[in-house]
């Protein structure tokens, strides 16, 4: 069972991205407040979990949730800033956008720069140990999951209903004989040496 809370004298909003590592697509980023008394004998790493049960999940958490929010930064903005700076820009966004405001973060991770006067933990593999960090992880994660699979009816070649926008083998041969889509993120090592000469497929 993960915990509930870091601390108790605030209301706690867990945060946590998804997509950090992919190639194309934007950033998702959520927050999550849950009620202090709250337990789930399920609820875990998104990593941990298929498919059917992230999406199971997501609707308890919506449902049990005192407030969450979701939010993503698109490709073009992670270019701009890079990735590091774009998932924590989005995780305030999220926090922005929740209903209840929290005087405590916890966040998954090692690294995150200050919410306004907000408090906050950085707390390593943090989506293994509580509760709202869990939560956010699989809402971050079914929405973008989502979103790639919505991107794959109009960019098929990539194959990102299943693959998501991840570097694997089939994404980066279909970079390499498609050209890069408007939604690849040009920063990265999308296929190697060649990656500079790709062209736009639109």
């Amino acid at each position: 069972m993960l915990q509930s809370h870091y601390q108790t004298n605030n209301i706690e909003a867990g945060c946590d991205e998804a997509g950090r590592g992919c190639l194309a697509g934007p950033v998702f980023a959520a927050a999550v407040i849950f009620p202090k008394d709250y337990t789930h004998p399920m609820l875990n790493d998104s990593k941990l979990l298929t498919a059917r049960q992230r999406f199971a999940l997501r609707k308890e958490i919506e449902i049990s949730a005192v407030a969450w929010a979701v939010e993503q930064s698109d490709n073009l903005y992670i270019d701009q800033h890079n990735i590091l700076k774009a998932s924590v820009y989005t995780m305030h966004k999220a926090i922005e956008k929740l209903q209840v405001k929290p005087g405590f973060l916890i966040i998954d991770g090692n690294y995150f720069i200050p919410y306004k006067e907000t408090g906050h933990k950085c707390i390593v593999k943090g989506d293994s140990l509580f509760l709202s960090i869990a939560a956010a992880s699989i809402l971050a994660k079914t929405y973008r999951d989502e979103f790639m699979e919505a991107l794959h009816e109009k960019f098929p070649v990539y194959g990102w209903n299943k693959n998501k926008g991840y570097p694997t083998l089939f994404h980066r041969k279909a970079i390499q004989e498609h050209g890069v889509s408007p939604f690849h993120r040009l920063s990265f090592k999308l296929a190697g040496k060649q990656e500079s000469r790709l062209r736009c497929k639109q």
